[in-house]
């Protein structure tokens, strides 16, 4: 390059030219105001013309911006300025070319940019500790550094735990920068503090990583490492302000409370470890913005894997977070727990490499990708949030479409061709707690019996069985163990109807059968519970489908107001004991309200059905689920459990956002069409009940009927319109094998 010679010697063209040029027009600056005695910036023809001749240069992409041109820039004009001019017409070059921002002058960090805020991070700004409210609008990472031959083990360990590991970038071997994520970054300095592990125990904390690109000073070169950067939820919190939501840790400027769980993480290779969550407290009323917008950004976590009890991920106290620091829960609050990117740290800890590193809990890589929500997904499969139990409290998720199928099922068979009246004690989403209630439970113990015709033998009703064994084989193809509880006068005759309808194949496969006999004050109890330990319950849902109720006087009645109790076992007793066992939920089916379990909805019973005061049960159960019929309800149960188990919402809430996402097999999705009720196996099973010597409710015939409605057309048309919400078209509602 030709060089010009200044009077002072210099070099008047090429970068240094440039340089001088801006060294000159400061110096004019000076003298400046040394004349005038004014303290104000030189903005003369000079300075325009050193200025517009940079910015061209440097934008046009002709000249790089040297560091000491960036210096003459800021004396001249000052510091912030500067940043902001380039940080609006070429992103990415103040936080790249002007490491002399004075961090002094910036007294709000929440409102910078994160390109600015990387810039402040490289030269320890004492405001940023964490980045929790920072950088609203962009998302965070969660960063791990490894050894390159546990890369491919770990890559394969997050994109088999999604949730907590959403994977963002991948780097090369040594690379220290992520464009894809933000230019001009350097992950050696643009995290505020890092942790440094040895043999896979925490043995510092660093606010830089660059003394470690020496492989004579660590043993293992950094070039021969490799960083995951992790999707953080610090990237949504400013979006569950904007939608209303309080962030309460914002709000008390403290970290995130981060946990670790009883949860075990799909292990690969060397990773195993528990899974990490944050807790964010929600007001109730809340709940479903909360899990509307954070399910939009699957990068963030996603929507929340566990809503109610901690103890139900094996938090036992929330005051003593295992990272962070523990934020206020105000009355109202519901505790949300989100999946962690510290997860990864746990991951660290289990693996033992001989050294590795990843950000300090709460200080997160600040990216500039935008925390936008995730384009072209179908809204109808975001997830609303249901309360399920008070004791121990638990909301599950389902998707909006799932949960509009089931409430539509709801409103069919709260049809009433009998006109009972029993659209009055309808309350609304019954069924659906019901079902989501058996989605999550292991164990489930089903009791019918109606003994209405006491002057036959056998005096029960063709009523219950059916939906019950409806309702067992769904809970049977889903994995649930099932356990047929009856009255000891009819459990003969009901064994030889389980043998029946497995033979037929009606029913799955055998369900043991039992029976309750009160012996004394703890009967109940040593049923339910292993030696009578609340904390070891036997089964964790008690579901009784046109079963007698107890009356508030103590008996028994029949909707004709005759008294049955002489035929019936005290099992309302085990309903009454489970309200006391944590843990264990109760279901009552019924269509006239003296089943058990409608104590719930007794006053009405009382105020609106014929004989209400007399026969209305006055034992409750946690849901009330009113039909027409009640084998239409348990219908509807095995319809709904169907629509769950195929809810990609409900199914990554109950995995905890663990796992790959499913892809039911053809088989799999076979065998649970092949358990869902249809005409011919309830034809069938009806069949063997009239065998039997089982009689219609209401009329007392031995015949293809139930309570007084022959079942052609009326009980296969109840059954044909379920299948057709629950699989689609009417020429999909025929379950697989029942041609």
């Amino acid at each position: 390059m030709k060089r010009a010679e200044s009077s002072g010697g210099r070099a008047e063209t090429g970068k240094t030219g440039l340089y001088w040029k801006c060294r000159r027009s400061e110096l004019q600056a000076e003298r400046t105001r040394t004349s005038t005695g004014s303290g104000c910036m030189l903005d003369g023809w000079m300075f325009r013309q050193c200025w517009v001749a940079v910015v061209v240069q440097v934008l046009s992409g002709r000249r790089p911006l040297p560091v000491n041109v960036c210096r003459a820039l800021l004396l001249i004009n000052g510091a912030l300025p500067a940043v902001r001019f380039f940080s609006r017409q070429a992103p990415g070059i103040a936080a790249d070319y002007n490491p002399y921002l004075n961090m002094h002058q910036i007294q709000n960090v929440s409102r910078l940019g994160p390109g600015e805020l990387r810039l402040l991070i490289r030269q320890n700004h004492p405001k940023i500790r964490t980045t929790t409210g920072l950088a609203h609008g962009y998302q965070q990472a969660n960063v791990v550094v490894l050894p390159r031959r546990m890369a491919d083990d770990f890559e394969d360990f997050c994109r088999s735990n999604p949730a907590p590991l959403p994977l963002l970038y991948r780097s090369q071997s040594g690379e220290t920068s992520c464009e894809p994520l933000a230019k001009h970054a350097d992950i050696r300095t643009d995290v505020s503090e890092f942790c440094v592990y040895q043999d896979g125990r925490l043995v510092k904390t660093v606010s830089s990583l660059q003394s470690y690109s020496d492989p004579a000073r660590t043993g293992l070169p950094l070039a021969d490492m490799v960083t995951f950067y992790l999707g953080c939820s610090f990237g949504f919190e400013g979006r569950l302000e904007e939608a209303g939501v309080p962030v309460r840790n914002v709000e008390e400027g403290r970290n995130v409370s981060m946990f670790r769980t009883a949860v075990r993480c799909v292990h690969k290779g060397e990773f195993r470890c528990p899974l990490v969550v944050t807790m964010r407290p929600v007001p109730a009323g809340l709940l479903d913005a909360a899990v509307e917008v954070t399910h939009q950004n699957p990068r963030a976590h996603g929507a929340p894997v566990h809503v109610g009890d901690p103890a139900l991920l094996g938090i036992l106290d929330l005051t003593r977070p295992d990272y962070g620091d523990p934020v206020e829960l105000r009355p109202g609050d519901v505790p949300v727990f989100w999946a962690c990117g510290v997860t990864s740290i746990e991951a660290i800890l289990s693996s033992k490499p001989p050294l590795a590193f990843s950000h300090s809990p709460g200080c997160m890589f600040l990216t500039d990708v935008p925390d936008a929500p995730s384009t072209g997904t179908d809204p109808q499969l975001a997830p609303l949030c249901f309360l399920v139990s008070h004791n121990p409290l638990l909301y599950s998720l389902v998707s909006k479409a799932t949960a509009g199928k089931i409430r539509q099922l709801e409103r069919i068979i709260g049809d009433d061709p009998g006109q009972r009246g029993i659209a009055a004690l309808f309350v609304q989403d019954e069924l659906l707690r019901c079902c989501l209630a058996l989605s999550h439970s292991s164990s489930v113990a089903i009791v019918t019996g109606f003994p209405t015709h006491h002057q036959h033998s056998p005096p029960d009703e063709t009523d219950g069985p059916p939906g019950a064994i409806a309702m067992a084989t769904m809970l049977l193809s889903l994995g649930k163990r099932v356990t047929l509880l009856t009255d000891r006068r009819a459990a003969d005759m009901n064994r030889a109807l389980v043998d029946e309808a497995v033979r037929t194949g009606v029913l799955k496969a055998a369900i043991p059968l039992v029976t309750f006999e009160d012996r004394g004050p703890d009967s109940a109890m040593h049923f339910l519970c292993h030696h009578g330990d609340p904390t070891k319950p036997r089964f964790d849902h008690l579901v009784a489908i046109e079963r007698s109720g107890r009356a508030q006087d103590g008996n028994y009645y029949n909707m004709r107001g005759q008294n049955v109790k002489h035929l019936v076992d005290p099992i309302d007793d085990l309903f009454l004991t489970a309200q006391n066992i944590p843990g264990v939920m109760t279901t009552g089916i019924g269509d006239g309200g003296n089943e058990l379990g409608m104590g719930k909805v007794k006053e009405k019973v009382k105020q609106l059905m014929p004989k209400g005061d007399l026969v209305a049960c006055d034992v409750a159960a946690d849901c009330a689920v009113t039909a027409g019929v009640s084998n239409w309800a348990g219908y509807a149960v095995a319809c709904g459990l169907y629509l769950l188990h195929t809810c990609p919402a409900h199914q990554r809430y109950l995995r905890r956002g663990l796992g790959l996402e499913p892809v039911t097999s053809d088989l799999q999705l076979q065998d649970w069409r092949r358990n869902l009720p249809s005409v011919q196996k309830e034809e069938l099973f009806l069949g063997t009940l009239v065998r039997f010597g089982i009689r219609s409710g209401k009329t007392g015939n031995l015949a293809m009927e139930v309570d007084g409605l022959t079942f052609h057309p009326t009980h296969s048309q109840m059954i044909s319109r379920l299948l057709e919400v629950t699989l689609g078209s009417p020429g999909q509602n025929r379950p697989v094998g029942h041609d």
